[in-house]
Formats: C-alpha cells, sequence, structure tokens
C-alpha cells in the first residue's frame, strides 16, 4: 500500500496530471451538458434573455471567441512559467525546478484554459440550424461564459503567485515547511515515546546462514524502499536482511544493495521480487530522505554567499531554518535500524540518517 502511495505522489507532482485530468473532467462535464440541452428548451424571458443564447450564430461566435481567447491565454501561462522557471533556476539552483514544477496552482491554471479550450471546441461542433433540426446548447454556452469569468479571475491569481514564488524569502519558508513536514512523516515518535528493544545480537543471529547479496540492477539514486514488503517477503524465507544503503544514496549497477542470511533455498524470482522493493530513479526524492530538501535550502545559502550573487541576507535566512530544523531534530526519537516481525522477531537491518550526518548535510558546505 505505502508502495503504491509512493508512486500516486509522484504521479500527482507531475506537470501534466493535474492538466490530463481537467481535460477530461472538461469532456465529460461538455457531454452532461449537452446531453441536458438535447431535452431542455428555455424560454428567452425574463432574466434568461440576458444569460441564455437564443440563437445558433450567437452561440458559434461566443464559443468562438472565448476558444480563442483561453488557447491565446493558455500560451502566455506557459510562457510565464517557463521564464519562473529560468529565473528560479539561475538565482537559486536547478535543484530548485521541481519546486516550482510542483506547485499545484501553476498545474490547474495550465490545465483549466485548456480544458475549457476543449469545452468549448467539442460545444461548437454541436450546433446545428438546419430545417429538419436545430439545436443551440443555451446551457452549454452559459456555463462556457461562466468558465471564461472565472478563468479570468484565476489569471490574476496566477500572476501573483507567480510573483511571491520568486521571492528569496518565500522559497526558503516553502522548503522549510517541507522539512518539517517530512520530519513528522520519517520520525513521527517524540524522545521517549517508541518501544525500547534491547539491541539485538546480529552476529549470533546471522552465524551458519548464508548470505546471499541482492545488487542494483541499475544506475541512480534510491529513491524508496518498500519496508513492509521486505519483511514479510523474509519472513516467509525465515532470513535476516542487512540493507547497505538508505534513501537518497546514489548507487552504481551490480553493487550490493543489501545481503540476506537465511538457511533456505533462495530463487531467482525471489531475488527479482526483493529487487522490485527498491525503487531507483535518475533523481533523488524526498519521501525517505530528509537531507534532500535540506541540500536545496544549503544550494540558497551557497548560491547566496558567492562573489557573483553576495546576498547574505538570503543566506543568514537559510541558516535560520536550518537552525530550526536540527532544534525539532532534537525533539523526536530517531527509528530503529532493527525492524521486526509481528512475531517480534528480527528481520530487517535499516541504513538509517543520523543526526550527525543531518548536521554535516546543513553546515558542512
Amino acid at each position: 500500500m505505502k508502495k503504491l502511495l509512493f508512486f500516486w505522489k509522484r504521479l500527482t507532482a507531475t506537470f501534466w496530471f493535474v492538466p490530463v485530468l481537467l481535460i477530461i473532467i472538461a469532456i465529460a462535464m461538455a457531454l452532461i451538458a449537452l446531453s441536458i440541452d438535447s431535452n431542455l428548451t428555455i424560454k428567452q424571458e425574463g432574466w434568461s434573455r440576458f444569460l441564455f443564447i437564443g440563437s445558433s450564430d450567437s452561440a458559434r461566435s461566443i464559443l468562438s471567441i472565448i476558444s480563442g481567447a483561453m488557447i491565446g491565454v493558455a500560451g502566455t501561462v506557459f510562457s510565464v512559467t517557463l521564464v519562473a522557471l529560468t529565473l528560479a533556476s539561475s538565482q537559486f539552483g536547478s535543484r530548485l525546478i521541481k519546486n516550482f514544477m510542483y506547485v499545484r496552482l501553476n498545474q490547474v491554471v495550465l490545465g483549466t484554459y485548456i480544458a475549457t479550450y476543449i469545452y468549448c471546441l467539442i460545444v461548437l461542433n454541436t450546433i446545428k440550424d438546419i430545417e429538419n433540426y436545430t439545436l443551440i446548447p443555451s446551457l452549454s454556452v452559459f456555463i462556457a461564459l461562466i468558465g471564461a469569468v472565472l478563468n479570468i479571475i484565476l489569471l490574476i491569481i496566477f500572476i501573483h503567485n507567480i510573483a511571491v514564488s520568486l521571492q528569496a524569502d518565500h522559497v526558503i519558508s516553502e522548503i522549510s515547511e517541507t522539512i518539517f513536514k517530512d520530519i513528522e512523516t520519517l520520525f513521527p515518535d517524540e524522545i521517549g515515546v517508541s518501544e525500547e528493544r534491547n539491541t539485538p545480537n546480529v552476529t549470533a543471529l546471522i552465524a551458519n546462514k548464508t548470505c546471499i547479496h541482492i545488487k542494483a540492477n541499475k544506475n541512480g539514486y534510491l529513491q524508496y524502499i518498500d519496508h513492509e514488503s521486505l519483511i514479510s517477503l523474509i519472513k516467509k524465507n525465515k532470513g535476516v536482511l542487512q540493507l547497505h544503503y538508505r534513501p537518497g544514496q546514489h548507487l552504481v549497477k551490480g553493487i550490493i544493495l543489501a545481503s540476506l542470511y537465511t538457511n533456505t533455498i533462495v530463487s531467482d524470482n525471489l531475488i527479482n521480487t526483493l529487487q522490485k522493493t527498491f525503487i531507483i530513479g535518475a533523481m533523488g526524492s524526498s519521501q525517505q530522505d530528509i537531507e534532500y530538501a535540506i541540500h536545496q535550502m544549503v544550494e540558497i545559502a551557497v548560491r547566496a554567499l558567492s562573489p557573483g550573487i553576495n546576498d547574505p541576507f538570503t543566506a543568514i535566512a537559510c541558516i535560520d531554518n536550518l537552525t530550526a530544523t536540527l532544534v525539532k531534530l532534537t525533539q523526536v526519537d530517531f527509528p530503529s535500524v532493527f525492524r521486526y516481525d509481528n512475531d517480534g522477531t528480527l528481520r530487517l537491518i535499516a541504513k538509517h540518517v543520523s543526526y550527525e550526518g543531518i548536521m554535516d548535510a546543513s553546515f558542512n558546505q
């Protein structure tokens, strides 16, 4: 389940997922509105005269204007987003581009304009005014008008958000919030809350057991480890698995990622299944690596202190936020490297980041 959640977060963080989802919703809305229009007759009297279209020519004109304006503004929004990404890359570093792409408002704005454009095209294609059949989708055109007004408001919000998002203090604050969320996820227990266990004798546990090496199947950064699936597989084979790397570290294809100690016969199918519990990608991920966001903060500080930028106030803001992070980490209980199954048997020896390692990642640069 957690592995599926990891892929879901990766999917929702892409720049294309939300726009595609909005396009699908727009197509569904167009079909629903048209089906209602085909069975609905709106009388042109009272307030309805000013809200609903009564002729096919007017409907075509309005939909053509809205669709043309929406696709034009969509291109402008895309251009503004690229300019913002370029400025962010030059000022804060290319590592921060991913943060700007993950901003939900940017995805919603781009998707909304394209979705409105497609909605208008579908409705425009259904307008009929011939001798035997007439269809004037008054309700569908009214929905398009409402969408156009909302898109104008959304454009103003988008421009404001872009202007705010490029400010150094805002970027640092966003990264700091991400770090604190990661701390709550990765270190859920406060000091003295977690269950204490005696340190097991690992040497005695793995003695007289066959060691099987689990190797990395490709180059890249270790992004995620499905600990629950690992423990379940190891329990079935009555073994102990020792990890040699943690999420965030770079792997070379063929390097020993973990060692499985067991007396049962290990098939190639089991090794392949164990390898699938390790997700390796071209870039790092913050879902199980707290140092990922810290490195982003450090990169901003290092760039700010460079002779080319010479911005000590931005560097001071980074140092203040890193200090707050380290203070927060003194109040949490770092998880044990020893993981047990439901029966209390040691099954996994993990490799975790330490407080000293986080301190080094924060200030050594």
